[in-house]
């Protein structure tokens, strides 16, 4: 049997339309994969039947009643809506049923969604979300890209490990290089946050190579890059900017005058791999760590592809027991950074 996602179908921007047909994307590129799309019974049945997926054996229905919004505060709909599409998703997951949940809808109530069902793992203190971005070489991983704005020292220390796991797993990288990002690259650089984690990845067998600048991100030197949620988030929102408004400003500029027309019509395969390879649908969605299971955060104005690479995803992530990886470190006391450990009496926290 091969790996049963749970999609939260009611989630997201647009709707259900793009969540189910990303789901038969992904089942009809893997003859091994089932989804369960978790949400109204009566939107989805028609969903199904209108792309002609109605007889599907492997996109089963579970229903839910209610829907978390995008602008709702996570905890208060969790507790009033009990039966929302997210909650019966990760109910699935720790019954059993599934192993893993992908939603685009309300990212705050998804976290706490996986923690209130799954729990985290032992030795963690904060799950986060490790987001992947493009670069010159190859992805690379930002953690935490919006999960917890506050942050001690110990938090951020465990976002790099678990984030170097995660990279080194899926994307096949040896010993991947840890950055903690800073507003230099010299040691007393940084906010007291940034200083003291700094002397615990220091301390720690991670490939620790220092800290390092914004402009450095993208470079394709780095392949994890450890920061808080606050900075993690606004990172993330300005880079997914930045790209459109890229895009935006060369399609202006290629359609001002003949010449230029003429020169896009030579280069346009070339203008449509620089198109995929920043594109945020491609990468399908960010996975959440720490957690005694998998969960995948999509953007929220995923499209059908994006929804099926997140699906993707969290195949990979089940297929290559990433949670056991981590796991299996934290047993091994892997999150101690050792004797040296400078202690967080100094900036107040455990």
């Amino acid at each position: 049997m091969g790996p049963r996602i749970a999609l939260d179908a009611m989630g997201g921007d647009s709707g259900p339309a793009p969540l189910v047909s990303g789901a038969l994307q992904a089942v009809n590129d893997n003859d091994h994969l089932s989804v369960s799309l978790v949400g109204d019974a009566e939107q989805l049945c028609l969903e199904l039947a209108r792309i002609g997926a109605g007889d599907d054996p492997r996109l089963t229905i579970v229903p839910a009643a209610e829907v978390v919004e995008m602008g709702e505060k996570p905890m208060d709909a969790l507790r009033r809506k009990r039966d929302s599409s997210i909650m019966v998703a990760f109910k699935e997951h720790k019954a059993g049923r599934v192993d893993g949940v992908v939603s685009a809808g309300n990212s705050g109530a998804t976290m706490a969604a996986a923690i209130r069902c799954l729990g985290r793992l032992p030795g963690v203190v904060r799950p986060g979300i490790a987001g992947p971005f493009p670069t010159l070489r190859g992805p690379v991983l930002m953690m935490d890209v919006g999960a917890n704005v506050d942050c001690r020292p110990r938090h951020l220390f465990q976002f790099g490990v678990m984030a170097s796991v995660y990279h080194e797993v899926c994307f096949g990288t040896a010993s991947p290089r840890v950055g903690l990002l800073s507003i230099g690259e010299e040691r007393g650089k940084g906010n007291t946050l940034v200083r003291r984690t700094h002397d615990l990845l220091q301390a720690s067998d991670l490939n620790y190579i220092g800290n390092i600048e914004g402009g450095d991100i993208f470079s394709g030197d780095i392949d994890v890059v450890v920061c808080d949620g606050f900075v993690g988030n606004v990172c993330l929102k300005v880079s997914e900017g930045l790209a459109e408004a890229l895009g935006r400003m060369l399609g202006d500029e290629l359609s001002r005058d003949l010449s230029s027309r003429l020169g896009y019509f030579m280069s346009r395969k070339a203008f449509a791999r620089f198109k995929k390879r920043v594109d945020y649908a491609e990468y399908g969605g960010a996975p959440l760590l720490g957690l005694k299971g998998c969960g995948i955060i999509c953007h929220g104005k995923s499209n059908s592809r994006a929804v099926k690479n997140a699906i993707d995803v969290a195949a990979d992530m089940v297929g290559k027991d990433v949670v056991g990886r981590i796991r299996s470190l934290l047993a091994a006391g892997g999150l101690a950074p050792g004797p040296e450990m400078i202690t967080e009496a100094v900036v107040g926290g455990k």
